[in-house]
């Protein structure tokens, strides 16, 4: 896959969007007790990228927490993502910044990060969804929410007519299509409606954050996304 914004892409960069190619299992997640553990857990099971969201913290202790997140996922080969902050982004060494419609546009965004740096972005209609389709800054985006969530309060959900439209204009795992995500109360109870939309990648939080069993709920999500 090849960004169309660059004529040539980074070696960085490049290897980077090989793994999103690739990516099914998407989690965000805000820091926990035992946290390390956690994480090291669920990527073992399956998680291709993991997104420190944790809303009101501080530069430094998302810095932290951002650091403690790389270390465990470029052992297991795992995609790491900051949320909204351009500015950690740069600093950090993360691979992804991911930004919503109210945060810094992707095109500033690149002139901030560099080419190495993927960038994605949230969309809710249909509008938002051709528009990250076209835009040369936008790696990847993600549609939904599909369902209410507390995670988005306010958002009204899109339902599931959004992400059958992005399988139209972005068939998964085409060559040249851009990656995307569903997002918004995709769990294992609800992942089948979402597969039918054609839809194959998926963000997940409080179906692995909140599971008796966090290990076990990523390794059957990621087991059924790889299947699909």
């Amino acid at each position: 896959m090849v960004r169309d914004s660059d004529a040539l892409v980074s070696r960085t960069a490049e290897a980077r969007l090989v793994r999103l190619a690739d990516a099914r299992l998407y989690l965000c997640t805000g820091l926990r007790p035992a946290f390390p553990e956690f994480l090291d857990d669920v990527l073992a099971a399956g998680v291709d990228v993991v997104q420190l969201r944790e809303k009101g913290l501080e530069w430094q202790p998302e810095a932290a927490g951002l650091a403690v997140t790389r270390e465990i996922a470029q052992g297991r080969g795992a995609l790491v993502s900051a949320n909204d902050r351009a500015d950690l982004a740069a600093f950090t060494g993360v691979d992804v910044l991911h930004v919503g419609q109210c945060d810094i546009p992707p095109r500033l965004a690149r002139q901030l990060l560099g080419p190495d740096v993927l960038i994605g972005q949230s969309t809710h209609d249909i509008d938002q969804l051709t528009a990250a389709i076209e835009d040369p800054d936008v790696d990847y985006f993600c549609v939904g929410p599909v369902r209410a969530t507390p995670t988005k309060q306010g958002r009204a959900p899109v339902g599931l007519e959004l992400p059958r439209l992005a399988a139209r204009l972005a068939p998964p795992f085409v060559l040249g299509a851009k990656p995307w995500f569903v997002t918004g109360g995709v769990d294992g109870t609800t992942l089948d409606e979402v597969l039918d939309t054609g839809a194959r990648r998926v963000v997940v939080v409080r179906g692995i954050t909140e599971a008796a069993d966090p290990g076990a709920a990523a390794a059957a999500l990621s087991g059924r996304l790889r299947a699909a």
